[in-house]
């Protein structure tokens, strides 16, 4: 039986699915590809470390070189996370030569034109399925099953932490911070939460997904990012009371050449697929324009699922179906528009001193920033203030902040207490 000897960086929760995995299903991984693999290098940083995976001493180095040089090693699997040293030893994998897998979004996201390009001029396969959404096969389904579509959608989920933040918060009426801590400590938040509650993790798979379906390269600079911190409990029951659930969305359109990207907390109808995606679980809903919408959904981190992702990986290397995908080019100019061209529907809920007239008075400065509204809420009597809140129609953003810079300036006008885009999805 040939052998297929990979090195592994990496033995964190990944790294130990992967071994899991190449261990537990050997059998099945033979039927499918027609080769035995064997993790010949483990590089970690602490090689005294207690590790809950049966891997013999002698497969760990702290030593990058030891994977490099060994010229049986011909798949690098990078599962370390971060851009440093990461980076640097996908590079010189490639130069020699080696075929490498990779589960980093962020590296992918900020550098992958770099990391794209060594490969193709090593004539190498780079692979990344992981990178986004653990165990949902999203990338190679955009890459190859939808390869003949135009993609004009996607829409996702891909942030299991703050999904699982979002549904606390709607089914116990509880608080972010509240849900936060919880989080924590069953271990769906890290200590550091910034990159999921601030949706820097959700904006660097929204790139790898961009870049695949719209064909173009994406700038991390050019998505816009808002996390989930302003979402509070009254924000979720005006949600459910208008027929809505709150989700971050990562999300990405084309239209005559323009393209949206944008993550950010939105209202989605509760008829729509993704409303019902719950807990930490991950989603992604695509529109083509062949093959119309469909959803993928499950779960989107893990040891077995992103591990899951990476073996799959794997095997397309040596089955010769790793093929490079990175647009260096487009054959059609396409942009991708500022955030105040961007056109949705808003809810708006605002804080007023409950006085005759302001309602009008608000309402004529939407009108005046050309913002048409479909419906108003009001809320509480005869307290000292009240809420206001506003669904509009579709509207262009910069219109929309030109409207609330106004209606600050009334004196009545205690507060803007959130403003949540709303997104129709399929209705639309």
């Amino acid at each position: 039986m040939e052998k297929i000897k990979i090195g592994l960086l990496g033995m964190g929760t990944v790294g130990s699915g992967v071994w899991n995995i190449l261990k537990n299903n050997k059998d099945e991984i033979f039927r499918n590809c027609g080769y035995e693999m064997e993790i010949a290098k483990i590089l970690v940083k602490d090689l005294d470390k207690k590790r809950n995976i049966d891997a013999p001493a002698s497969l760990y180095t702290d030593d990058f070189n030891e994977v490099l040089n060994d010229d049986e090693i011909k798949i690098v699997v990078e599962v370390m996370g971060g851009i440093e040293p990461a980076k640097d030893y996908i590079l010189k994998s490639m130069d020699k030569k080696k075929h490498v897998v990779s589960a980093n979004k962020a590296l992918i996201a900020s550098h992958g034109k770099e990391l794209f390009e060594r490969a193709e001029s090593n004539k190498v396969m780079f692979l990344y399925e992981a990178s986004v959404a653990g165990g949902i096969p999203i990338l190679s389904t955009i890459k190859e099953s939808l390869s003949g579509n135009k993609i004009e959608e996607v829409m996702g989920i891909v942030n299991g932490t703050t999904n699982y933040i979002l549904t606390k918060m709607t089914k116990d009426k509880v608080d972010f911070h509240n849900v936060l801590k919880e989080a924590q400590d069953k271990g769906y938040a890290e200590l550091d939460p910034t990159a999921d509650v601030e949706a820097y993790d959700a904006a660097h798979k929204l790139a790898i997904l961009g870049f695949l379906s719209f064909g173009i390269n994406i700038d991390l600079s050019s998505i816009y990012r808002e996390g989930i911190t302003k979402i509070t409990p009254v924000d979720i029951e005006y949600a459910k009371e208008l027929g809505y659930a709150i989700k971050l969305l990562a999300i990405g359109k084309e239209q005559d050449g323009e393209i949206e990207m944008r993550v950010h907390p939105t209202f989605i109808p509760l008829d729509h697929p993704l409303a019902s995606v719950g807990d930490a679980f991950n989603a992604v809903f695509l529109k083509g324009n062949a093959v119309g919408d469909l959803m993928f959904y499950g779960k989107g981190a893990g040891d077995m699922p992103t591990g899951s992702a990476v073996v799959g990986d794997i095997i397309d290397i040596i089955k010769n179906r790793g093929n490079i995908f990175y647009p260096s080019n487009s054959r059609k100019k396409k942009i991708v528009k500022s955030m105040e061209e961007t056109t949705c529907k808003y809810y708006i809920r605002i804080v007023v001193k409950d006085k005759p007239g302001v309602l009008g008075k608000i309402a004529s400065e939407f009108g005046k920033s050309q913002v048409s509204l479909s419906s108003v809420i009001q809320k509480g009597r005869k307290t000292p203030t009240v809420s206001l809140v506003f669904i509009t129609h579709k509207s262009k953003e910069g219109n929309v902040k030109n409207a609330i810079d106004n209606i600050l300036s009334i004196e009545q006008v205690v507060e803007i207490a959130n403003l949540i885009r709303v997104e129709n999805g399929v209705d639309e």
